[in-house]
């Protein structure tokens, strides 16, 4: 009997094993070939739209080979009238021309295997032709009236379309609003102030709208203005795609509703849904500091259970019963909060900032706790603007800071479609980078899409794991809302306590935000949360903390606890309830503390041991951490323009440590305990703790030493350039010839070498410099903070076989594979910007506005200078020994 529990104990263990080694090697394979629905994807603008089918297939084929998955077809504006000459025509959107350029769209996507996304309408938000004013975007607005002594009546102002009186109040009491033009009142001997409250529309209109997709904007909690968008918009986009040929998803931009506070029925879903009469208390939406608080958080819960009940619960049903799925940017105004993330099949994220609340964080948060796999970001939106001026590193340096917040699907922004008659670079969208086949480097961009791929392949394996949740304040900012703003998030921005993310990072840890939604929904499974100086906070959500602390969960305050449970509607009895649970949570000091904001940092490293510990700290320095079946798996990357080197110590650390690299495609052993971490500038790598690889041996720092000066001697030319550009180590731009030349110019040399510098035992570098960094900034239009060695990419070929590309640091390739005893051949081919292009060539839009209006204004078009180009150096064969 004992032999045979021997027996079945070891079985046991050995298919353990081999299912661990399965699950390991299934991992590098997925690593080295990750699933193609991986892959980043493009917004594709279709200006005009202006598109033709020969151009479209030929865009299509350059997404595909460039390494992009798919892409999201999005109409706006026109940037050209219509032109017989150049056969420019805008086709009005929605149209029959419109849906057949559509459907072939969809068909040439399936046949050529990629991901087609549609925008549900034009520019955004949501809105155009078919919306009448009484379905537009709705407001509330207070008139001031003045009453002079001794007035029996008030004049009331003119009502536009749209628009209706709700309420009037004379000496802060509500009166009767009269049917006619005037009110009786009874005079007074001193001068007085009426307040005449009128619901009407904001009239905004479509932001960048194309041709015939010109219209107020939605209201979007109303169901009549939403059902007729969808039928009218939705319907008549899915009539050009058949059963087969679905879009993968519909898409909603962010929430830009400016102003929007309002819709026809507000005050009896109030009273319905809140129990008290709205129209009663409407001057405290006004009202300045706290007064009034109470009600305005009612107003806007109210508010944002509608933008959740009646605009993303009907698309996403809309798109599921369709075939589609909804994803969108579930934030904006009017307000969505962290939860609303819930009601969509594909939350999507924007913003790169990741070491302070943004609404990517946002998206990835809800994701996180509500447990969606896949979490997109909107990428590259203001990225070294002006348009055209991006480099691929500048795209690394972003995408990054995304990938440190949890996304794992990438929607550049963007994709201009240009006309082929259109002179070089084509058309650009007006704020944000343009990564289309016409740009000089996109020969490199396959090498760039892999990378992305790679990891967001990564990112999408196992389960999120972050140790802290940080409390969104979400009823205090429902009490500060205004009708003029509307917004959980941007309250969001200013109410965190400055550095209140960077000190959770800078402490070892990476967190989710979290709401009362999802705390009520049991939704709370981190370790740690902090309180981040809460007026008010959810009686619900209050109680599930307080038994969540009870069953061993730890917080910490900032501040000080909440006194106030949020509305009115909750009045003294939820106030006294949640002071009650405050001074039971203080009485559990050994898992609740309360600390002034700027000991958070210091206090969560005493009561959580960090996830990562780093041996000197570095602000620069990102991670974050996937929990899998058989181990851990970590993203790192340095998010700064200068080297990181230090040693840290990793929980989960299971003694196998790999560094996976995903620009090349390699590992090597880490090892473990205090773990060496070198990261050139905006370098990055993934970490794996997993049994069942083979073992590999121990990493060993290389000694580089230079070998032979290639810096001079180059034979160089350009296409259509008569003169031979200048030798490395100058800039294009110095020869008045190419100060405007945006393209490509080819190095090419010669050198020798002997077969003892072929030894085994070394490896040989091919180095094209140093680079070095640019001052801290704070960046509005963010980018690499480097002057690079190689402006802006190259491609390298030694002995006319592929060696690589080179655009991130350190600025060098392995090239030991392709040399050879005797002569060897180097070509280097180096590409810029198309910025030195556009920097001589204004472009005038007068005729353009003429006829269809200011519709866009161009960014950071007093940036457009000629950049410098070329290869700049030392270029050097290195030789590296172990």
């Amino acid at each position: 009997m004992q032999r045979i529990t021997i027996f079945l104990i070891s079985l046991f263990c050995g298919v353990c094993v081999a299912q661990e080694r399965g699950d390991s090697e299934l991992l590098w394979q997925r690593f080295q070939q990750p699933p193609a629905d991986a892959r980043p994807m493009m917004r594709w603008w279709w200006f005009g739209p202006a598109v033709e089918h020969q151009e479209l297939d030929r865009e299509i084929a350059a997404m595909k080979a460039g390494g992009f998955g798919g892409f999201e077809v999005q109409p706006v504006y026109a940037l050209s009238t219509d032109d017989p000459s150049t056969g420019i025509v805008n086709t009005p959107y929605l149209s029959d021309p419109f849906l057949t350029a559509l459907r072939h769209t969809s068909e040439t996507a399936r046949a050529s295997g990629m991901r087609m996304d549609v925008t549900l309408g034009s520019g955004w938000p949501f809105g155009g032709p078919h919306i009448p004013i009484t379905e537009a975007a709705a407001e509330i607005r207070r008139v001031e009236l003045p009453l002079p002594a001794g007035a029996a009546t008030i004049g009331l102002p003119f009502m536009e379309p749209g628009e209706r009186a709700v309420a009037l109040f004379l000496d802060e009491a509500r009166v009767p609003v009269p049917k006619g033009a005037t009110a009786d009142v009874r005079p007074a001997a001193r001068e007085r102030k009426a307040y005449l409250f009128v619901a009407g529309r904001t009239g905004q209109q479509v932001k960048r709208a194309a041709v015939g997709a010109e219209g107020f904007v939605i209201d979007h909690i109303s169901p009549a203005a939403v059902a007729n968008h969808l039928t009218t918009v939705g319907d008549r986009l899915l009539s050009a795609f058949d059963g087969a040929t679905k879009p993968y998803a519909m898409f909603s931009d962010s929430l830009e509703s400016y102003g929007a506070s309002w819709t026809d029925d507000l005050p009896q879903e109030f009273e319905r849904r809140r129990g008290y009469d709205l129209l009663d208390h409407l001057p405290a939406l006004f009202a300045e500091g706290s007064e009034g608080a109470a009600v305005r958080f009612d107003w806007a819960r109210t508010l944002s259970e509608l933008v959740d009940d009646r605009y993303l619960k009907p698309i996403n049903a809309w798109a599921n019963q369709r075939g589609t799925r909804f994803r969108a940017q579930v934030y904006g105004l009017p307000p969505p909060t962290l939860s609303s993330n819930a009601l969509v099949d594909l939350p999507e994220g924007e913003g790169a900032d990741w070491r302070r609340f943004n609404s990517t964080r946002w998206a990835t948060s809800a994701a996180h706790v509500y447990e969606r796999d896949v979490v997109s970001s909107e990428t590259w939106t203001w990225l070294h603007s002006p348009s055209w001026a991006a480099t691929p590193l500048d795209m690394k340096a972003e995408v990054d800071r995304h990938f440190l917040q949890g996304v794992n699907q990438i929607i550049g922004h963007g994709w201009p479609y240009s006309p082929p008659q259109v002179a070089e670079p084509g058309w650009a969208f007006y704020a944000a980078a343009s990564f289309n086949d016409r740009n000089p480097w996109y020969p490199v961009m396959p090498t760039v899409t892999r990378y992305v791929h790679r990891v967001s392949a990564m990112l999408r394996e196992g389960k999120p794991d972050s140790a802290v949740a940080i409390y969104l304040p979400t009823e205090d900012a429902f009490a500060d809302m205004r009708p003029a703003r509307a917004s959980v998030n941007e309250e969001m921005r200013q109410r965190f306590q400055p550095n209140l993310v960077g000190q959770v990072l800078d402490a070892g840890q990476t967190f989710d935000f979290i709401d009362a939604s999802a705390i009520v929904a049991g939704k709370l499974t981190h370790r740690l949360l902090i309180l981040p100086g809460l007026d008010r906070i959810d009686s619900a959500a209050f109680e599930r903390i307080a038994a969540w602390v009870d069953n061993g969960g730890l917080v910490i305050v900032t501040g000080a606890l909440p006194g106030s449970a949020g509305g009115l509607m909750d009045g003294a009895a939820g106030a006294q309830r949640v002071q009650q649970l405050s001074r039971q949570l203080l009485e559990s000091k050994q898992r609740v503390r309360v600390v002034p904001p700027e000991s958070l940092g210091a206090t969560l490293r005493s009561v959580l041991e960090p996830t990562v510990a780093l041996a000197s700290s570095n602000s620069a320095f990102g991670f974050i951490r996937r929990r899998l079946d058989n181990g851990y798996l970590y993203f790192i990357a340095n998010t700064g323009q200068r080297p990181i080197t230090t040693q840290a110590r990793f929980a989960g650390d299971n003694g196998r440590g790999e560094w996976w690299d995903a620009v090349t495609g390699e590992r090597e052993s880490a090892g473990s305990g205090n773990i060496a971490v070198h990261l050139a500038p905006y370098e990055s790598k993934l970490l794996v703790f997993v049994s069942g690889l083979d073992r590999l041996e121990p990493a060993t720092e290389h000694r580089l030493s230079p070998m032979l000066d290639l810096s001079k001697g180059w034979r160089v030319q350009a296409k259509g350039i008569s003169a031979p550009p200048p030798q490395p180590g100058t800039s294009w731009t110095d020869d008045p010839k190419l100060k405007h030349y945006s393209g490509s110019v080819t190095y090419q040399r010669s050198f020798a070498l002997k077969k003892a510098d072929l030894d085994n035992d070394a490896r040989l570098l091919l180095d094209f410099g140093a680079d070095t960094p640019l001052p801290d900034i704070r960046q509005d239009r963010p980018r690499a903070l480097l002057e690079a060695p190689v402006r802006d990419a190259a491609l390298v070929r030694v002995n006319g076989k592929d060696a690589g590309a080179v655009w991130m640091p350190p600025w060098r390739l392995d090239v030991t594979p392709l040399l050879r005893p005797g002569k060897n051949e180097v070509e280097v081919l180096v590409m810029n910007t198309a910025i030195n292009t556009l920097s001589a060539r204004p472009v005038s839009k007068r005729l353009l506005e003429l006829r269809y209006g200011a519709r866009f204004k161009e960014e950071d078009q007093d940036k457009l200078q000629p950049s410098p180009s070329g290869l700049f150096g030392p270029v050097t064969l290195i030789r590296a020994v172990k």
